[in-house]
């Protein structure tokens, strides 16, 4: 059906629908703005919540369990899942948004121009109409003064009293206005035949092109539409595959989580390399016998007695740090148990490594760029090569010197660290064994036990024993060995509370004031005493040490 023909008297209504269309595109084109402006917002939080939660550098070693990685590879894809958001508005902003607005603009000029030439063509009937009612009132009123000269004529004409020229006056008055009406009839059945024709090809022909011409423009801005919601869908629909893969990424990642693997890493990460303890020896002090106190057995029976009862209460832990140490941790990282410590010196040596092939690298290329331009001195001068190489070989000397000294601390941690097969005893009494051999003075130097794993031998801090060989009258008796006791060297104050849980080991509390008898031999322990009867190491870090004079001098 044809506007054209239907609507030829609805002017003014197809005005009002197609402005209406008009504002229905641009409310539109606002609606999928603000959709684009939601999906951008979207894919904003999503990018911040994916950073805020992504590891910092202090986290970096959580990527070693499978669901750490597990879960930044989620927050990764979810960065990938923003992108796609981010696309979505992208894409309506290129194809539908500014499309439409390219569109309403146009449609606009075209409505426009349409029904320009409408209001032209209804200007153009108006006026033919108004210059046919002209010629209408002209012809009535030339007939109607015809009427009235024709009546004077007859009226003068009757009367005998009028003069014969009045009379033919009168007359030719009367043809005139004759004449006159007559030629206003032809002149309104002109303008009648040309309005009639004017108004036929207006209603017939000239509306029905122009509405004609809007109608299809109307149908197009409704095909438009149509396309801007199929767009609207498919662009939704196109990052459906790649929201697929992210969540299928996800999937994978946990799937791939091994528990077992993360278990055993804990071992890794953890582990201390020290052995279990040995059992303690049984001391007999009813017989009269003499004992060695060994080096790693320095407490008395009050101090083993309470070393017993705490660990009744909690098992003994073979890192006997209560409280980290305060401040930045040491270069050679002997705050560490000798496993961590280990792995963290060899993950340090590696660093170093290939910060030496990166070096060497860079040498071997600028080597090569020297050589051409020796033999292309128009490509550069040679010379101009040589302070970064110096830098370089600089740079080469000073990673090597760097590990150099974290390899010979990895020596000694590996040289230091207990083997499996030979477990820590914790012996506190030497026992003569059942034969003959002459008396003799034995240093004994057991191996002693440090936060970072080694075990030093000092021959000159040992307790000298003086063994008694056995008779065949004294059966299992024993006399006690003549312990010497150690002089002060100084004295300590304690800077922080140590339980002193582990054999060896003596407890202090914040503020105490105890006698120092050996210092710091680079193990991280110090040697103190509270009274004749109570002695044993702490750590170095838990005291400040005030060493006399003359222990400074020697």
């Amino acid at each position: 059906m044809s506007w054209g023909t239907e609507l030829w008297d609805q002017f003014d209504n197809l005005e009002k629908h197609t402005q209406w269309g008009i504002d229905f595109v641009e409310k539109y084109t606002k609606f999928v703005k603000e959709r684009s402006e939601i999906e951008l917002n979207y894919a904003r939080q999503i990018r911040n919540l994916s950073k805020k939660y992504q590891p910092k550098k202090k986290e970096e070693d959580d990527n070693k369990y499978t669901w750490c990685r597990a879960f930044h590879s989620t927050l990764n894809e979810l960065n990938d899942y923003a992108g796609q958001h981010e696309l979505i508005a992208e894409n309506m902003t290129s194809q539908i948004i500014a499309e439409l607005m390219r569109y309403a603009q146009e449609i606009k000029t075209e409505r426009k121009a349409h029904f320009h030439d409408g209001r032209k063509a209804q200007q153009q009937v108006e006026a033919s109409w108004k210059q046919l009612e002209s010629c209408k009132r002209k012809f009535e009123r030339d007939c109607k003064e015809a009427d009235r000269a024709q009546q004077y004529f007859e009226k003068l004409d009757a009367d005998i009293n009028v003069t014969k020229a009045d009379v033919e006056k009168a007359r030719q008055q009367a043809q005139m206005r004759h004449q006159m009406a007559s030629d206003s009839k032809n002149e309104y059945s002109s303008c009648l035949q040309k309005f009639n024709q004017e108004q036929n090809e207006h209603y017939y022909t000239i509306i029905p092109n122009i509405f004609q011409k809007i109608q299809a423009m109307e149908e197009k801005r409704i095909e438009r539409m149509g396309e801007s919601l199929k767009t609207f869908a498919e662009v939704d629909r196109q990052i459906l595959p790649i929201i697929g893969k992210c969540l299928d990424g996800i999937t994978q990642v946990a799937e791939s989580i091994e528990p077992k693997n993360d278990s055993s890493q804990v071992i890794e990460s953890y582990k201390s390399g020290f052995e279990p303890p040995g059992d303690v020896e049984f001391e007999d002090y009813g017989q009269a016998m003499k004992r060695t106190v060994s080096e790693t057995s320095l407490t008395n029976s009050r101090s083993d007695n309470k070393a017993d009862r705490s660990s009744k209460g909690k098992s003994k832990t073979l890192w006997p740090f209560i409280k980290k140490n305060k401040g930045s941790n040491p270069e050679d990282f002997s705050h560490l148990p000798p496993e961590q410590r280990r792995k963290k010196l060899q993950a340090k040596i590696d660093d170093i490594n290939k910060d030496i092939q990166k070096e060497m690298d860079q040498r071997d290329a600028l080597t090569k760029m020297k050589e051409v331009y020796v033999k292309n001195p128009q490509m550069g001068d040679p010379n101009s090569v040589d302070p970064r190489l110096a830098e370089i070989a600089h740079n080469i000397e000073k990673l090597q010197a760097e590990a150099q000294k974290f390899e010979g601390w990895l020596a000694e941690v590996e040289g230091r660290m207990p083997v499996k097969s030979d477990p820590l005893k914790r012996t506190s009494v030497l026992y003569e064994t059942q034969n003959s051999t002459p008396p003799t003075n034995n240093n004994c130097a057991q191996d002693r036990e440090s936060p970072d794993g080694s075990y030093t031998e000092e021959p000159s801090s040992e307790v000298q024993s003086k063994v008694q060989p056995e008779t065949a009258e004294s059966g299992d008796e024993f006399d006690d060995a003549d312990e010497e006791m150690l002089p002060t060297i100084g004295t300590c104050k304690a800077l922080y509370p140590f339980e002193g849980a582990n054999e060896g080991t003596i407890s202090v509390v914040e503020g105490e004031l105890l006698y120092v008898i050996e210092e710091d031999k680079g193990d991280g322990w110090t040697r103190i005493r509270r009274n004749e009867e109570e002695e044993g190491y702490v750590p170095t870090s838990y005291v400040e040490v005030f060493l006399d004079s003359n222990a400074k001098d020697s």
